[in-house]
């Protein structure tokens, strides 16, 4: 297959930050995708229906001229969240979904949820509503080893919540475990989950090859290969369970490359590329667009994209970095080829 068509995609877990760094990141997004589910966690994070208006002012104005896209968005949950706002921003269209940190657990996540049961307030009125509550899934107590902590929060967290709220709609975000993939089909349409692209083209080792590689860094972090077969089972499957979302995490390069560097992996530049290497590889380029363009909308409860896009089998050239402000990102496939391309774009 030289050229692949399908409805234009969504992206069900971007970070775009903020300042430059989101003025510089979001053309990336609005170049591939449609719409995309916003995470909340900002310095300080989007708590209330205010600050995600205000935030989704300030994408609007970094989306480049002619460009048709919706950012969605989402409240970060807290031990103190009030349940009335968060409601009411659902109800008049701010909010999306609702985002579940667990304190500590990954990038700007010091405010998140330190008891999930205190929450069972504000998670029932959640499903009252209908709206979606968005899953960070890993146990981060200090005896737990971060390569378990996944099937740890699975087992521990996520399989009580359920049981408590039964009809909550939830997604696990980033999943990369066989166990991950095997529980999100468990509960039917009420439980999917998110795959990004790194979780599917690398496993653990692609983070020692030659010496320590930062820009491979991200949380959940990356597991062995059984575990990434898995994922790219599930995600060529064709099952409703799972969809795209590449969780585009920018940090600027020095924060990257340090002592002590940043977890995230921006991949928002060749976002649909990466993917379609996937499914090439997986010989499931028919399913694609289920995993791509239906799937997250089906869940959401939105209508899929109208509009068409086409991608063709040609080789162009990552550039190395990309320039936020004064200073650069590094994206995947940096000054690397990469093999598919947008038809009509250079």
């Amino acid at each position: 297959m030289q050229l692949i068509t399908f409805r234009k995609p969504v992206d069900l877990h971007v970070h775009f930050r903020d300042g430059a760094v989101l003025e510089a990141v979001v053309p990336h997004t609005t170049r591939q995708f449609e719409r995309a589910i916003v995470m909340p966690n900002l310095t300080p994070p989007v708590t209330t229906a205010a600050l995600a208006a205000a935030y989704r002012e300030r994408i609007m104005a970094a989306v480049p001229a002619g460009a048709d896209f919706t950012p969605l968005m989402t409240c970060y949950l807290t031990d103190t969240t009030c349940a009335k706002d968060l409601i009411a921003g659902h109800r008049d269209g701010i909010f999306a979904a609702a985002k579940l940190y667990p304190a500590h657990a990954t990038t700007n996540s010091v405010h998140g949820v330190t008891s999930v049961e205190r929450l069972d307030p504000v998670l029932a009125a959640m499903a009252e509503a209908g709206m979606p509550l968005l899953i960070h899934g890993e146990l981060v107590h200090h005896d737990v080893d971060i390569f378990d902590r996944e099937a740890r929060f699975i087992d521990s967290v996520l399989a009580p919540l359920l049981d408590r709220h039964p009809d909550l709609r939830v997604v696990m975000e980033h999943i990369t475990t066989r166990q991950g993939a095997e529980f999100a089909r468990s509960h039917g349409d009420r439980l999917a989950a998110t795959i990004t692209p790194q979780h599917l083209l690398y496993d653990r080792n692609v983070l020692f090859s030659g010496g320590i590689r930062p820009h491979y860094y991200c949380l959940p972090i990356l597991k062995r290969r059984e575990h990434q077969l898995a994922l790219r089972a599930a995600a060529t499957s064709g099952l409703s369970n799972y969809f795209l979302g590449t969780d585009t995490a920018p940090h600027l390069r020095g924060l990257k490359e340090n002592a002590c560097g940043c977890a995230g992996v921006f991949s928002a530049p060749v976002a649909i590329e990466a993917y379609l290497k996937v499914f090439d590889e997986e010989g499931a380029l028919d399913r694609f667009e289920a995993f791509a363009s239906l799937n997250g909308p089906a869940f959401y409860g939105f209508a899929p994209s109208s509009k068409q896009v086409t991608y063709e089998r040609r080789n162009w050239q990552c550039p190395a970095v990309i320039a936020a402000g004064d200073e650069e990102i590094v994206p995947l496939f940096g000054g690397e080829t990469v093999h598919w391309a947008l038809q009509g774009q250079a």
